[in-house]
C-alpha cells in the first residue's frame, strides 16, 4: 500500500535521546508483595498472547461467551471475541448491584463551586435506566448516533452509559470546542439527537454551552431532539418541538430497563481526533475488546485494589475520560472522583484539597498539569494530607524526568511509583507503562509494553533497532481495544495508520530503546528537528530545560534557519518566584542556553529562548506546538479554536523576552 504522507526518515542512530537518566525507583516492598502484575504475568502473555487475552475476557460478563479470541484474517480490520454478546452498561453497573455492591460509591462528584454528591452504583444504575428510557421516547434505537456536548457533571456519564445500554454509539464532543467543530462531528456521524447542558462552571463563573449547540444546529437540520441538563440555571433559549429539559424527561422516566445484549463488535462510540490535514478523524471503538482492554489495563497499570479511590483528572470529552473515568473503572466496580473545574479555582490547592477530602489513592494526571504545579511551588500541596496516595499516573505526552521526580517527591511523598503511560485515542487502552509492582521506575521512560501487547522500535526499513538506538514506534500485533476503522472511511484508516510499514500500526511517534531495552517516547516524528544535519527530538531539549531549577515548563519547536536548516526555539515558564526583570532577562536566557549545551551538547543550544507566562494549551492540557512554530517563524497564527485560552497567543507575541546569539 502506498503511503499518503512522508514522515521524516531516520537512521538506526537517529532520534537517540542524548540525556542520560541514572535515577531508579524500585517498587515499595508492600506493593510488590501483593502486586496484580508480576514477572510471571509477562511470561504468561509472552508464551501465548491469544490465550492470555482469552483469559482476560473472563473479567467481563457475557450474555453469550465468545469461543474465539481474535480474528486477524483481514488485516488491518480486526475482530475480537466476535461471537460473544454483551452489554457495556450492564458490565459497568447492573452486575455490581446484583453482586451486592449497590451501596458502593461509583463517583464522588465535586463541582467547581464546591457542591458535591456521592453517587452509588445502585443510584447510577437507576439514573442510567431512566436516561435510556427517555432516549427511547425521543426515538433513539440501537445503531443511532447520539452527540454528547457536556461539562464534567454526572449526567455526562449517565448519558454515555444510557447510549451504551441502548446500543446507540455515542459521539462525545469536548465542551470547549466551537459550534463549527460540533457541527462537523454531528454531520459526519449523521447524529439525530444531542445531549447538552445550559452550561458548566469554569474558572469561577458559569460558561454557557447551549448557545453553541443552537449555532451548530443551524447547519444540522437532521437533528430532531436536544436534551438539556440544568446545571448553572442561566437563561437558556429552548426551541419548541426540538429541545426538552432533562428534568422533564429523564427525571420522570422509569428506573426499570432491561439491557439488550449486542455482538462484541457492535460500535460503542466514535471519538474525533485532529487530522494533520483535512477533516478530523472519527475513531471507531467497538464493545467487547474495548471493555476487556480498558478494564484489564486499569486493573494492571494502577495495581487496582477493591478499596482504592481512583481519580482520572481528565475531561469526559477525551479518550482518557472514556477509558479511565467511565468504562475501565466502572467495569471494575471502582470508586472514582469526578471534578468539574480547573486546578486553580477557587485556589491553587484545589486538587490537593480534593485528594485530602476523598482520600484518593491513585491519581492520574497530565504532565502539563504537573509542570503547572511545579510552577506554583511545592509549598501548596504541602498544606494538605496526601498520604492516601499510593500510585501516581501520567498521561497525554512524555513526562520530563524532573517533572516525574517532582511529582513523586512532592505529591507522592517520595514513596509512590509513577506510571508513565503511552497510548492514544486510537489504541483505546494503555500500551506501554511500567507495572508498579515490578518496575524499577526510570524518570521520563514509558519503559515496557503492557503484558499481551507487542510494541517495537524500527528503522526506515521496518527492522527492529538494537538497544541504545532510536526510530519509529510501531505495534506489531492486534490488541483488544484497538480502533476498528475511521468512521465512514476505511481507506483513510489504512492510509493513516497501516501504510508506512507493512503489517504494522504506526501513528507517528518516535522512540528509543535504552541500553536495557526500555522504551523512551521522543514525541511526534513531525516534531523532530534537523539542525545542521543532526536530528534531535523536541522532547529531549524540553527535558533538559525543565531540569534547570528555575524552569517549570518548556516547549520547543524548530524554526526555519538559513544557516542550519532548522534552529531550535524554546518557550519557557519559570517556577513561582522565578520571574525576571526586563534588564535581567538576557541573563536567564544565557543561563538556560548554556544549561542545555551542558546537558545535551552545543548543537542543542537553542537559537532563541522566550520567557513566557503561559503556553498555548488545549483544555486537555496538550501544548499546541504548531502555534508556537507560527510565532517562531513569524507567520500568521493558525486555528486557535481548541485553545483553553486564545489570548495566550497574543501575550506571547507581545512579550517576547527572547535572546538570540550566534
Amino acid at each position: 500500500m502506498p503511503s499518503t504522507r512522508r514522515p521524516y526518515a531516520v537512521s538506526d542512530d537517529a532520534l537517540s535521546n542524548l540525556l542520560h537518566e541514572e535515577r531508579r525507583f524500585p517498587p515499595p516492598e508492600e506493593l510488590a508483595a501483593s502486586a496484580n502484575v508480576t514477572e510471571e504475568t509477562f511470561a504468561e502473555a509472552d508464551a501465548d498472547r491469544e490465550a492470555f487475552w482469552a483469559k482476560q475476557a473472563e473479567r467481563i460478563s457475557w450474555e453469550s461467551k465468545p469461543t474465539q479470541t481474535v480474528d486477524w484474517s483481514n488485516p488491518p480490520f480486526a475482530k475480537w471475541y466476535a461471537d460473544g454478546t454483551l452489554n457495556a452498561a450492564y458490565n459497568c453497573l447492573d452486575r455490581h448491584v446484583e453482586a451486592g455492591k449497590g451501596d458502593k460509591v461509583a463517583f464522588h462528584f465535586e463541582g467547581e463551586p464546591g457542591d458535591s454528591r456521592d453517587i452509588t452504583y445502585a443510584e447510577l444504575t437507576k439514573e442510567v435506566c431512566q436516561a435510556a428510557n427517555a432516549l427511547t421516547e425521543l426515538g433513539v434505537d440501537a445503531g443511532d448516533r447520539v452527540a454528547i456536548y457536556m461539562p464534567m457533571i454526572p449526567e455526562a456519564v449517565v448519558s454515555i452509559l444510557a447510549c451504551a445500554r441502548l446500543g446507540a454509539p455515542h459521539v462525545v464532543v469536548f465542551g470547549g470546542f466551537s459550534a463549527d467543530a460540533l457541527a462537523t462531528r454531528i454531520q459526519d456521524c449523521e447524529v439525530e439527537v444531542v445531549i447538552t447542558a445550559d452550561g458548566g462552571y469554569r474558572r469561577g463563573s458559569a460558561s454557557a454551552l447551549k448557545p453553541a449547540v443552537d449555532e451548530a444546529l443551524k447547519s444540522c437540520p437532521e437533528v430532531k431532539k436536544v436534551l438539556v441538563v440544568k446545571r448553572t440555571g442561566q437563561e437558556t433559549e429552548m426551541v419548541e418541538g426540538r429541545d426538552v429539559w432533562w428534568d422533564d424527561t429523564v427525571a420522570k422516566a422509569s428506573t426499570e430497563h432491561t439491557p439488550q445484549a449486542f455482538e462484541a463488535e457492535h460500535p460503542l462510540y466514535v471519538m474525533y481526533t485532529s487530522g494533520s490535514t483535512g477533516k478530523p478523524k472519527g475513531i471507531l471503538h467497538t464493545t467487547g475488546g474495548y471493555l476487556v482492554g480498558t478494564s484489564y489495563t486499569h486493573w494492571a497499570t494502577f495495581d487496582l485494589k477493591d478499596n482504592d479511590v481512583f481519580w482520572t483528572a481528565a475531561d469526559i470529552g477525551w479518550v482518557t475520560g472514556h477509558s479511565y473515568l467511565v468504562y475501565g473503572p466502572l467495569a471494575n466496580g471502582t470508586t472514582s472522583v469526578m471534578y468539574e473545574g480547573t486546578p486553580d479555582t477557587p485556589h491553587q490547592g484545589r486538587w490537593w484539597e480534593i485528594v485530602d477530602k476523598y482520600k484518593v489513592s491513585i491519581l492520574y494526571a497530565a504532565p502539563t498539569a504537573i509542570r503547572t504545579f511545579m510552577k506554583w511551588g511545592a509549598e501548596i500541596p504541602q498544606k494538605y494530607d496526601l498520604s492516601s496516595l499510593r500510585v501516581l499516573g501520567s498521561v497525554g505526552e512524555p513526562i520530563n524526568p524532573e517533572a516525574y521526580v517532582w511529582y513523586r517527591k512532592n505529591i507522592g511523598g517520595d514513596r509512590t511509583p509513577v506510571v508513565d503511560t503511552w497510548w492514544q485515542t486510537e489504541t483505546g487502552m494503555h500500551m506501554i507503562s511500567p507495572m508498579p509492582g515490578v518496575a524499577n521506575g526510570k524518570p521520563g521512560a514509558a519503559m515496557r509494553p503492557i503484558p499481551g501487547v507487542s510494541i517495537d522500535v524500527v528503522n526506515d526499513e521496518g527492522k527492529s533497532v538494537e538497544n541504545g538506538h532510536g526510530g519509529y514506534l510501531v505495534i506489531r500485533e492486534p490488541w483488544p481495544a484497538m480502533l476498528r476503522t475511521l468512521w465512514g472511511d476505511d481507506q483513510r484508516f489504512i492510509d493513516t495508520y497501516w501504510s508506512r510499514f507493512e503489517g504494522m500500526y504506526f501513528a507517528g511517534d518516535g522512540a528509543k530503546k535504552d541500553e536495557d531495552g526500555d522504551i523512551w517516547l521522543l514525541g511526534r516524528v513531525d516534531d523532530v528537528m534537523n539542525v545542521s544535519g543532526h536530528r534531535m527530538s523536541t522532547t529531549e531539549i524540553e527535558s533538559a530545560l525543565v531540569s534547570h531549577p528555575r524552569v517549570a515548563e518548556a516547549a520547543v519547536v524548530g524554526a526555519t534557519d538559513e544557516t542550519t536548516g532548522q534552529a531550535i526555539v524554546a518557550f519557557v515558564i519559570l517556577r513561582s518566584g522565578g520571574e525576571v526583570d526586563a534588564d535581567k532577562g538576557a541573563d536567564i536566557v544565557a543561563e538556560l542556553r548554556n544549561h542545555v549545551a551542558k546537558e545535551i551538547g552545543p548543537i542543542a543550544k537553542p537559537r532563541q529562548i522566550m520567557v513566557v507566562e503561559e503556553l498555548p494549551k488545549t483544555r486537555s492540557g496538550k501544548i499546541m506546538r504548531r502555534l508556537l512554530r507560527d510565532i517562531a517563524e513569524n507567520r500568521e497564527l493558525g486555528d486557535v479554536t481548541t485553545l483553553q485560552d486564545s489570548s495566550v497567543m497574543n501575550l506571547i507575541k507581545d512579550n517576547m523576552a527572547g535572546s538570540r546569539e550566534d
